[in-house]
């Protein structure tokens, strides 16, 4: 069974289903020194002075919770009670005797209810108290990343945060942890795989895999502010014949051409809906300017100029000395990764040439794959970090390519690492880490990766992986040291330079 069969029916069927994600991440400061503690509060929504109720106090299961005047009544009180090990996460305990506050269904959907219901330990249950620009704190549902906020009709409801007034509680009996380095917490999209994230110009900038016919992109000030942040629209594909869905692996670069310095996101799309095994192609839209966020036209269709018989995925560009090279994955047996060279940003001038295959036994795991090549450049060393495996295992990794100097297009060029240089920790929870991409913190200092990762060894090829971050170092020898990849729950520095959460 190749593996064009497994990722695509593993992917499809993520697309007809979406499980469940089981936690967020967003920007938080770091925890207390002592943990932190049960309280009661009322909840009170900044923009209308009302307090957040059980309707008439009753203990009617599924119950929507509404904002009324406050009364002081007890069914304006509720119980916070932390979430061991998850910093300012909560369960949040209603008057009635093992009931919680719950978001219906678990749904992701802006408008899902907020109601009462009993006692679980879903992450529908889970709520992150977290400053608000507008004062007061924002309450975010772990299982969404959305904001609870009051509909048009004062019933509570989640929407996609913001700094807007509504969004935002004050809790008259939580203490807030103690001021200090600024902290954030994976995943940054909980429906985020192969991403690619960028610093530019003040804002950090994520895409990711949508698998339909969208292109959409979030934009932050802060690396945890990407988790609650909007995703843009940049593109439907819909009405391209050539390349209209299933679109996966997106990226963005800028790059000098005969246009001038543009945007450029390359992105693999299928030419239907339903052959998801055989025609997905790379393709490229072009910015108006040098706003990340475009807008963007579509540019051209990367399709190889003698070899267009087989799907290639996972478009990427390598830069080295003056020549500008497009990178990917093909089929051809097993799954290796290809290089061909480029005469501008949306053209080739050569058929592809094989970069990488799988020839480890940690490279064959469910299937022989080298997939998702990215570039990794420092003091003069180019580094091509790839990923292993079948991601339909927990043993998805990423492997290393080093540039040992000649033609780029000649697979003798590059030498491969005999051991992943990134993979799965059963001690932290995390599976099939890969897909990763590198960026700079703020103020240079600091060197970071992206990645996808699942949160069981169970998790497959799907759009239940979530993007996350953290920082990694360099050797004494001038190769990347990625370590091991973060725990959920741990409480990450933010990159060096960011501005205040």
């Amino acid at each position: 069974m190749t593996r064009t069969f497994r990722r695509g029916r593993r992917t499809c069927a993520a697309v007809l289903a979406l499980a469940v994600a089981v936690a967020l991440v967003t920007a938080v400061r770091p925890g207390r020194a002592d943990a932190a503690t049960t309280f009661t509060s009322t909840v009170v929504n900044v923009a209308s002075g009302q307090c957040a109720e059980v309707p008439g106090g009753a203990s009617t299961q599924a119950l929507q919770l509404a904002q009324r005047a406050c009364t002081g009544a007890a069914a304006q009180r509720f119980t916070f009670t932390p979430v061991a090990g998850q910093g300012e996460t909560f369960t949040v305990a209603t008057l009635t005797a093992g009931s919680c506050v719950d978001i219906s269904g678990a749904s992701t959907a802006d408008n899902a209810a907020v109601i009462q219901y009993s006692c679980h330990s879903g992450t529908n249950q889970q709520f992150r108290v977290q400053a608000s620009a507008a004062g007061g704190y924002q309450l975010v549902p772990v299982s969404s990343g959305k904001c609870v906020a009051p509909a048009a009709s004062a019933a509570l409801v989640q929407l996609a945060c913001s700094t807007a007034a509504d969004r935002a509680w004050r809790l008259a009996g939580y203490t807030p942890p103690p001021s200090g380095g600024a902290t954030f917490r994976n995943p940054l999209s909980l429906h985020g795989p192969d991403p690619y994230l960028q610093y530019y110009n003040g804002y950090y900038y994520l895409v990711t895999t949508t698998w339909n016919s969208t292109i959409t992109m979030r934009r932050s000030r802060t690396l945890g502010g990407l988790a609650t942040a909007a995703d843009t629209l940049l593109m439907n594909l819909s009405s391209r014949a050539n390349g209209c869905c299933n679109m996966w692996a997106p990226e963005i670069h800028l790059l000098s051409g005969p246009n001038g310095t543009r945007w450029y996101l390359y992105y693999t799309a299928g030419r239907n809906q339903a052959d998801y095994l055989g025609t997905q192609r790379i393709h490229v839209l072009e910015s108006a300017g040098l706003d990340p966020m475009g807008p963007y036209t579509f540019k051209a269709d990367l399709l190889d100029p003698s070899a267009d018989n087989t799907w290639e995925l996972d478009g990427s560009i390598l830069q080295l000395n003056g020549q500008l090279y497009l990178m990917g994955t093909y089929y051809a047996g097993n799954q290796p990764n290809f290089i061909k060279p480029m005469s501008n940003p949306w053209t080739l001038s050569g058929t592809r040439r094989l970069l990488s295959a799988p020839t480890y036994g940690w490279e064959t795991v469910g299937g022989a794959v080298n997939e998702g090549p990215e570039v990794l450049q420092r003091n003069g060393k180019t580094f091509i970090i790839y990923s292993a495996s079948h991601c339909s295992t927990p043993d998805y990794k990423l492997g290393m390519l080093t540039y040992n100097g000649g033609d780029p297009l000649q697979s003798s060029s590059w030498v491969k690492s005999p051991n992943p240089v990134f993979q799965r920790s059963d001690a932290n929870g995390v599976f099939a880490p890969g897909h990763g991409n590198f960026f700079t913190s703020p103020d240079g200092t600091e060197s970071w990766m992206a990645y996808h990762a699942n949160n069981s060894a169970g998790g497959g090829c799907d759009m239940n992986r979530t993007t996350r971050a953290q920082k990694f170092t360099w050797n004494a020898d001038g190769t990347p040291n990625f370590g091991t990849p973060a725990a959920l729950s741990a409480n990450l520095p933010v990159p060096s330079g960011e501005p205040a959460s």
